[in-house]
Order: structure tokens, then C-alpha cells, then sequence
């Protein structure tokens, strides 16, 4: 996959900045109890994953743009394969939705985390720990 895009690191949930480290404690999406839990750095590059308090709260704007694209996805899907009713079209929106909740918080922080944070080749990096020693 395109290592070194903003993609990358937002599907497969790594540090924006290096691309290796893992942005989450868990890799489960569904293990709750670890849901939300960040590392406080990146394993690899130190990284800080929590710049502010309240840093990810804008993550929730993501997430609401995810949600509505989910289900206008899930509508376009019902109005192409059958004539539906809306009680179906809210059933399956809601089930879509609940199902989908863990992966789609992760990737709206993962988002939201790539808008402030920029990929760093390893050469950059290199000189960046050089400049601040």
C-alpha cells in the first residue's frame, strides 16, 4: 500500500508521522475495554499522541462524517438491490451503524490525528533528532 500517504496511516492505523508504530494499545477494534486507549508515543519516533487535553474531541466531527456516509451508503445499497421500506432502511442503518462503531471511531481519530501531524521520511527524522541534540 502507499507507505508514506496520509492513507496509509489512517487505515492501517499508524503514526502519521513515521508509519510504523501502532496508533492504538490494541489492534482489536472490538476488544472495549482497550477501545479508546492510545499510546501516550509512538513506539518508534516518540511521537506524542496526546499534543492537548481535549485534542481528539474534533475526532467527533469525523466520526459524524463517517456515520452519514455509512448511511447514505447503506440507502444507496437498499434503493439499488430492492424496493425497500423505511423500517427496513432504519433497521439495517441502525444495525450498520452499531456494528461498525469501534472501526469508525478509530479511523475518525486516526483522521484527525493526520490533518496536525505530517509524514516524516526516516532521513528527516534523522535530522530533526540531530537539530534538538
Amino acid at each position: 500500500m502507499l507507505e508514506g500517504t496520509k492513507i496509509y496511516s489512517i487505515l492501517k492505523l499508524k503514526c502519521p508521522r513515521c508509519h510504523e508504530g501502532d496508533l492504538f494499545m490494541t489492534r482489536n477494534p472490538y476488544n472495549f475495554t482497550k477501545l479508546e486507549t492510545l499510546h501516550d508515543a509512538c513506539p518508534v519516533c516518540k511521537q506524542n499522541y496526546c499534543p492537548e487535553p481535549g485534542f481528539f474531541y474534533g475526532a467527533m466531527y469525523v466520526s459524524y462524517a463517517l456515520t452519514i456516509a455509512l448511511s447514505v451508503a447503506v440507502f444507496v445499497a437498499m434503493t439499488v438491490f430492492w424496493h425497500f421500506d423505511v423500517l427496513w432502511y432504519l433497521g439495517l442503518n441502525a444495525l450498520a451503524i452499531i456494528l461498525l462503531f469501534p472501526p469508525i471511531f478509530r479511523v475518525s481519530r486516526a483522521v484527525w490525528f493526520n490533518f496536525f501531524v505530517s509524514y516524516k521520511t526516516p532521513e528527516e527524522r534523522a535530522a530533526m533528532a540531530q537539530e534538538k541534540a
